[in-house]
């Protein structure tokens, strides 16, 4: 019990901003740890949730409180998951070869398509978030768990582009079968509450996340050989996104046709 308490503080202390105490850092205690990370997915959605319910009390402008909701989740995890964006972005517009492209994901300097690629990503994220209603918020609050768990998943079940990389390390100290059949219990609890919640739109997110997923795994393998933390970073992101973009989209289809 202990080690598992120790595997929930080192997940939070990694991948949040939000204080946890104190952890030892040890093979022991992170074997466990990508079961932990969906986790980071609960205050995310709860703030998101808080957020956009006093907004509304306060009968704040809609663009403000979108501007609102798109920095909850870099308030809570401090950014990382941007980070890998980013690197991951350069690296992709470079079209080098192979080990040219891992090192650029190594690389602490942002390029010009770094700052591109997070112009738009979080000008398309205010965008959503200024058309999203209250049906689709409780789907895209879930979204954040979601993405965790499919994130958690390719992490111990995709090849490593490097054997002394991040995501190589957590996966190489993981029970890799147990947190897999764990992740994989997530993703169907987590699947069954959204299509319970509303099927249709419940049907979107899934079809964003399994879309997001099949995409992340053929630019890992194409262009970088296998996963890596930035990468990982990078698809957490696009999944996020593509979950509040197409829930959306479809809230606002079913409102034109009165469903």
């Amino acid at each position: 019990m202990k080690s598992l308490w120790n595997s929930f503080c080192i997940a939070f202390a990694m991948f949040s901003r939000i204080p946890v105490p104190r952890a030892d850092w040890s093979q022991k205690n992170m074997r466990y740890m990508m079961c932990f990370f969906p986790f980071i997915g609960i205050p995310i959605g709860v703030l998101t949730w808080f957020a956009y319910a006093v907004g509304h009390m306060l009968d704040l402008k809609t663009g403000f409180l979108a501007a609102l909701l798109v920095l909850v989740p870099v308030a809570v995890t401090g950014g990382i998951h941007i980070d890998g964006l980013l690197d991951t972005a350069d690296a992709l517009s470079s079209w080098q070869e192979r080990s040219r492209r891992l090192e650029i994901l190594k690389d602490s300097h942002a390029g010009a398509f770094a700052v591109i690629t997070c112009s738009v990503y979080f000008l398309l994220y205010y965008g959503v978030y200024c058309q999203m209603g209250r049906r689709a918020l409780p789907v895209v609050c879930i979204s954040f768990c979601l993405s965790r768990t499919l994130s958690g998943l390719a992490v111990v079940t995709f090849p490593k582009a490097r054997e002394d990389g991040t995501v190589a390390e957590f996966s190489k100290n993981a029970q890799t079968l147990r947190v897999r059949n764990v992740l994989v219990v997530y993703l169907v609890l987590l699947g069954a509450g959204l299509l319970v919640l509303d099927l249709w739109l419940g049907i979107a997110a899934l079809l964003a996340g399994g879309g997001a997923f099949w995409f992340y795994h053929h630019k890992a393998m194409k262009y970088f050989g296998g996963t890596t933390g930035d990468l990982a970073g990078y698809f957490l992101s696009i999944c996020e996104l593509a979950i509040a973009v197409v829930t959306v989209a479809a809230e606002c289809v079913l409102r034109s046709v009165g469903a």
